[in-house]
Formats: structure tokens, sequence, C-alpha cells
């Protein structure tokens, strides 16, 4: 009997770091768009009524909470000139699921012309649809 219930265990941690990992990878392919200036790599990842907001935290201006459509997001990531630097280092994942959705808290430096241009949170809440997970809704912090 106990050697079932060790069996069971492990298995339901092996499914559980498994979705984990499918979780990451859909966070990682957005950012890989995002790096190469790819909206529909970007799109592959994420629902049509995808939510986007952020809070940019500044102790002179206060903080302020800014909500962007995704198709303006799209338009805006396509448009970055080419000759624009910029990198988003993902410093960890911490990934939590129940059923159908997930949520990421992900740190992260942001760089322009290989210069710390900002620090803050990721958090992306994601939902499975059919065999995929699809982000639903990215807000994130910035701060100097």
């Amino acid at each position: 009997m106990n050697n079932y219930l060790i069996l069971f265990f492990l298995c339901l941690g092996l499914t559980s770091n498994a979705q984990k990992q499918e979780v990451q990878k859909t966070v990682e392919l957005f950012f890989e768009g995002f790096q190469q200036r790819d909206s529909m790599k970007i799109k592959s990842v994420c629902t049509d009524k995808m939510i986007l907001q952020s809070i940019s935290e500044s102790v002179s201006k206060g903080n302020k909470l800014s909500d962007e459509t995704a198709k303006e997001f799209y338009k805006t990531i396509a448009s970055i000139p080419s000759n624009i630097k910029f990198q988003e280092n993902i410093l960890s994942y911490n990934i939590q699921i129940d059923g159908s959705m997930a949520h990421v808290w992900a740190p992260y430096e942001f760089y322009i012309n290989d210069k710390l241009s900002h620090t803050g949170i990721n958090t992306f809440t994601l939902f499975k649809e059919k065999d995929f997970w699809k982000i639903i809704y990215l807000v994130n912090t910035r701060r100097k």
C-alpha cells in the first residue's frame, strides 16, 4: 500500500512539473517574440482579449496605473526602430497552477542599448485552452 502512495505522489509531482514547464515555455515564447519585435509570435501565445497594465512607481511623481490594449501593444512592438537594442532579462519564474488557470510571477531587469532602464515584476495569468496555455492578463511594475 505504501508503495502505491509513493508512486501516486511521484506521478503527481511529475505531472505538476510538466505543466509548469509548459506554462514557462509559453511565457518564454512571449519574450522571444518581444525581443524579435515579432507581434505574430506574441499573438500566438495570447488570447485576443488579453489585458495589459503597467504600474509605474516613482517617489517624485507617485504611482501610476496605465492600461494598453493588445492591439496597441502589438503595434508598439512592431514599430520599435531596429537601431534600438533592448533586452528584458527574467530573473526567475514562480509558477502556480490550479486546473486550467496558471499564474506566473517573474522579476525582471530591462536594458535599452545595454544600459539598465528599469526593473520590476511581470505577472502573467494564463488560461489552458484545449492543449495550449494562453496569456489572458499581463501586469508589470516599473521602477527606476
